[in-house]
This record gives C-alpha cells, sequence and structure tokens, in this order.
C-alpha cells in the first residue's frame, strides 16, 4: 500500500489558510505511508505532466489533525515518488487543532 489510507473529503476543519501562508511554512520530509488522502481520484494529465507544479508550490500541503497526517494538495506528486520507488516527500504540514 502506498498511503495509509484513501478518504474522499477532509475530515478536519476548514482551515483558510492562503498561498501566501502555505508557502511560509517550511518543508519537511514526509513518509507516504503516513499520509492519508482527501482525494479518491486523480486526473492521469496531471500525473504525467511535464510542467505540473509550473503555476502551483513544489511542495505538496499537508494538514496534521487529531495525530494524522492529510494530504490536501499534491497527491500527483505523491504519486509520482511513489511510482519513482521513493518512499518519502516533502511536504508543507499545517498543524490544524480542534
Amino acid at each position: 500500500m502506498i498511503f495509509k489510507a484513501v478518504r474522499d473529503g477532509a475530515p478536519y476543519p476548514d482551515h483558510q489558510t492562503t498561498l501566501k501562508a502555505w508557502a511560509e511554512i517550511p518543508p519537511r520530509p514526509i513518509r507516504l505511508a503516513e499520509l492519508i488522502t482527501t482525494k479518491r481520484e486523480l486526473a492521469l494529465d496531471k500525473l504525467l505532466a511535464e510542467d505540473s507544479t509550473f503555476y502551483g508550490d513544489l511542495f505538496p500541503h499537508v494538514v496534521e489533525y487529531q495525530g494524522h497526517l492529510y494530504l490536501e494538495d499534491g497527491l500527483h506528486r505523491a504519486l509520482r515518488a511513489a511510482l519513482q520507488q521513493r518512499n518519502q516527500i516533502h511536504a508543507r504540514v499545517l498543524v490544524v487543532e480542534d
């Protein structure tokens, strides 16, 4: 199994974090096996695109909530890392409290 679990939607409250605020969070290594995805589907064209991060953040966005790590944005980057036989990625992690 690549990820810890696959969900359809996020169980945490809306954190309303802006892209600028995300950019201020330093990336850290995260094991793919610790991540729970918040999307069940992936657009294959995004996975295979050479410039898939050209207009977005280079690092996936992960929300830590109640001791779990939820992959909010960057599913295609995480899956691409898994296909390249890597077991971790660097991601920005936002801690959300109840």
